[in-house]
């Protein structure tokens, strides 16, 4: 995850501390970080959206954790001490003691955080979500009116989407918007940004495509339309810091990001962009997130990279508590995961951004080629960036 409000224009964001090591609770290094857990507490959905990576629908799945198992788990994560915990699904609203597992997850001081397509928070649940103390509520929204109903499979999603936001501001609750730029997305992305102006959210989060469950048919975006996008939601990033406004803008799943932002940096700001280089350096993008700064819980309790990899499993949360299983892990993928530089291959293993993209996103990878350690296909720099860009461009910056 990359906070363009941080690196672009400087401007202190809420978690700072976890991402770049800056201010109170800071660890000495990103790789020390303990997980972000990503819990799809549920698999059942009232949508069918285009891009689920947990293939969900409208029905009961047998085997998910009991109450008492969910119970077991949140009491070993808040003894983990892990950073947040990201309740998903499915639709997490739909589980039936949703309520109470948020309510243990905040008696044992838990940062939670929740994952919704927005249908199910009218006013009344918007207030509940607000007692209940969770940092934020991440709500999906995939494209203006019928693009967003198109994309999540049913007509009215976009309403009640909107109306989640507005319930949510009316209590207090912050909600920040959530879209996958996608083929099908990405032509809506002007009236989006329009949107989440229009509409006062304080936080954003553009997730490139990852090629998981039903997302496995959908097509990445060729290289010039990601780049126009990144570049589109720059321009407006800038422009809000300019009006005084601190909305968090963030891109997930994609840590070439960084590198494309040191680029532009270089040609509009060098001071920035050397500020910008030294926090992604901390941070070490892909290097440091799926297996080792992100965690994933499935439905069933099995534990996962993160929440793409569904078909790579170490351990079951019924057998061993996940603290266990993560710390204890002879995995061989985690092994990888932790220690995946010198394995990269293709253009991620001689990328001149290497050490501050990561490798990209390995699971792409891995979809795409049946190979974790070669190139991420959904990284849109050209091959002469790849081979040069950091050494042309940050020869005075320190290695």
């Amino acid at each position: 995850m990359i906070n363009l409000t941080k690196l672009y224009t400087g401007l202190a964001q809420p978690a700072d501390a976890l991402r770049y090591g800056q201010g109170h609770g800071a660890s000495s290094s990103a790789g020390q970080r303990k997980p972000v857990v990503v819990w799809n507490i549920t698999r059942r959905c009232n949508l069918h959206c285009q891009h689920c990576y947990s293939d969900s629908e409208s029905r009961i799945y047998p085997g998910e954790l009991s109450f008492e198992q969910c119970c077991s788990v949140i009491d070993d994560l808040a003894d983990l001490g892990v950073p947040a915990v990201l309740l998903s699904g499915g639709e997490p609203i739909l589980h039936s003691m949703f309520f109470d597992l948020a309510s243990r997850a905040r008696d044992r001081s838990l940062r939670l955080t929740l994952s919704t397509n927005g249908t199910f928070i009218d006013h009344e649940m918007a207030r509940r979500l607000k007692h209940l103390g969770f940092a934020y509520v991440g709500i999906s929204l995939d494209g203006i009116g019928e693009t967003h109903d198109r994309f999540r499979g049913r007509k009215g999603a976009f309403d009640k989407a909107v109306a989640a936001f507005r319930n949510c501001r009316t209590v207090g609750q912050k909600a920040g918007l959530r879209l996958t730029l996608s083929r099908n997305t990405v032509r809506d992305l002007p009236e989006i940004l329009d949107f989440i102006e229009s509409e006062n959210i304080p936080r954003v989060c553009f997730y490139h495509l990852v090629h998981s469950g039903r997302g496995f048919g959908l097509q990445l975006l060729e290289p010039e339309a990601a780049r126009a996008a990144i570049d589109m939601i720059l321009d407006r990033t800038r422009l809000w810091a300019e009006s005084g406004i601190s909305r968090e803008v963030l891109t997930v799943d994609q840590p070439a990001d960084g590198a494309y932002l040191l680029m532009r940096l270089l040609r509009e700001n060098p001071d920035r962009a050397r500020e910008a280089f030294r926090l992604l350096r901390w941070n070490g993008g892909g290097a440091n997130s799926s297996g080792v700064g992100v965690a994933n819980i499935d439905p069933q309790g099995n534990v996962h990279p993160d929440q793409f990899w569904q078909t790579h499993t170490i351990g079951n949360v019924k057998d061993r508590p996940f603290s266990e299983i993560w710390t204890r892990s002879g995995d061989e993928l985690m092994l990888g995961l932790r220690d995946r530089l010198p394995r990269l291959t293709g253009r991620c293993g001689h990328c001149s951004f290497k050490r501050i993209c990561g490798g990209g996103f390995r699971v792409r990878a891995q979809q795409a080629f049946g190979d974790p350690w070669t190139s991420d296909p959904g990284c849109y720099l050209s091959d002469s960036e790849i081979e040069h860009g950091f050494r042309d461009s940050f020869v005075e910056l320190p290695a």
